[in-house]
């Protein structure tokens, strides 16, 4: 197939997007604040997008509206995206099936109860770690373990914005490993990756930063006082299913068999403990289904969008940008990890700058020869390190909400996050594939 003339103007959609999004989202943030102070999420991400595809249908007037049209089913209709919105979606059913039956509580309460007191800032990174990779999510773990970590400062006199900082932290560890997330979905289906190669890539990278965090937090544990945890309510079975969907996914078992067997597992749980009846079971699935419908839709918008601009030359003026100033793998590698850490700075969501992202970095991985796996690792590892450090971003917005402090004095204790740069840095730095 020739290769498309380099076009800049191809890439105009995007910036559309990016001052409309980031724009209304810098005004209601900070010039003019909205009340709940989330004014990042005043312009929805759709509508943003939905602005952004009618500039690119616009665009190139060499083409007719229903060739246009043409080209955005092609780009909706690659094999990847398809199975990444049925992913989607039963990684939704999954998702709220497991809160409604007691499983991210019991989980989260059984691992503090074994966990000795004077560590327990160091534990609750290690269980936010664990829950977030059994969940698939980061904004649920903090959700959870947020409302643990205030009175565990309290009673230790750490300072509350470094342990709900360790929360976050650990939160992102999990989102970036565990085979449920939707990031890590769309990593690996938009490169042709297998999931289990893309964990043990990331695992070399995380695991790192992850030990590295957790000698820090121990030091800083011994200089201060012990906490007074006290007594967590738990059912050891409401917690078993997420460590039976973690031994499995760590396996390399197939996602749609994992995620289908949780929900068959916490409904047969949540039955038999009594925190679930056939009404609600299904109610819960649908709700974390329904959860799901923005990501969806917005995957199919940029699916389209990036189909369109690639067809205008927009991914060629990327490429061409990239080979002058990059004659390296190393280089490319690079490349990717900025892309993707600028995509994900101007949208707060690393699902979606993985999205838009990746046709981008999939050019890019055939021009400099980098394996899908190792991409496709970077994809998620970058949209990880800026999701979870933005002040803007969910994770910091609902950790910061549920703790009565901003998002701001956060920011300088996100020790992994930072660390996690320095990491995967060092690994495209030592690559030798």
């Amino acid at each position: 197939m020739n290769e498309k003339k380099p076009n800049g103007m191809a890439l105009v959609p995007i910036l559309v997007f990016l001052a409309l999004y980031l724009g209304n989202g810098i005004y209601y943030e900070y010039i003019n604040p909205v009340e709940d102070g989330m004014g990042f999420y005043v312009m929805s991400v759709v509508i943003a997008f939905v602005i952004a595809l009618i500039v690119a249908l616009m665009q190139n007037r060499e083409l007719t509206f229903d060739e246009k049209i043409h080209i955005c089913a092609q780009g909706i209709g690659d094999d990847n995206i398809t199975i990444m919105l049925f992913i989607f979606l039963v990684a939704g059913a999954f998702s709220g099936i497991a809160s409604a039956a007691g499983g991210a509580s019991s989980t989260a309460n059984l691992l503090l109860s074994i966990i000795p007191a004077r560590f327990a800032v160091p534990g609750l990174f290690l269980i936010a770690c664990l829950i977030s990779m059994a969940m698939g999510t980061s904004v649920g773990t903090v959700s959870v373990l947020v409302p643990i970590a205030v009175p565990i400062a309290a009673s230790t006199g750490v300072h509350l914005p470094l342990c709900i900082g360790t929360v976050v932290g650990g939160a992102m560890f999990g989102d970036n490993l565990s085979f449920v997330s939707d990031t890590t979905i769309a990593a690996t289906k938009t490169q042709g990756a297998q999931m289990k190669d893309k964990f043990r890539a990331n695992f070399k990278i995380a695991l790192p930063a992850a030990l590295l965090t957790m000698v820090l937090l121990v030091v800083l544990s011994l200089r201060g006082g012990v906490a007074e945890i006290g007594q967590f309510e738990y059912n050891i079975w409401q917690a078993l299913p997420y460590f039976v969907v973690l031994v499995a996914a760590i396996c390399g078992v197939n996602v749609f068999l994992v995620l289908c067997s949780g929900v068959v597992l916490f409904f047969a749980v949540g039955m038999a403990t009594g925190s679930l009846t056939i009404a609600s079971a299904f109610s819960s699935m649908g709700n974390g289904a329904s959860g799901m419908f923005e990501t969806m839709i917005v995957t199919i918008l940029v699916a389209s969008i990036g189909a369109l601009m690639k067809e205008n030359g927009g991914f060629a003026a990327i490429l061409a940008f990239i080979r002058k100033h990059s004659n390296s793998k190393k280089g490319g590698m690079f490349g990717v990890g900025l892309l993707t850490l600028l995509m994900d700075i101007a949208t707060a969501n690393n699902t979606v700058a993985i999205v838009l992202a990746a046709p981008i970095a999939k050019e890019i991985s055939r021009e400099y020869q980098i394996s899908p796996k190792k991409t496709a690792s970077l994809l998620d590892t970058f949209s990880c390190i800026a999701q979870g450090i933005i002040p803007y971003g969910a994770q910091l917005l609902v950790a910061s909400s549920l703790a009565g402090i901003t998002s701001m004095s956060i920011m300088p204790f996100l020790f992994y996050q930072f660390l996690l740069l320095v990491t995967v840095s060092i690994s495209i730095v030592t690559d030798k594939e």
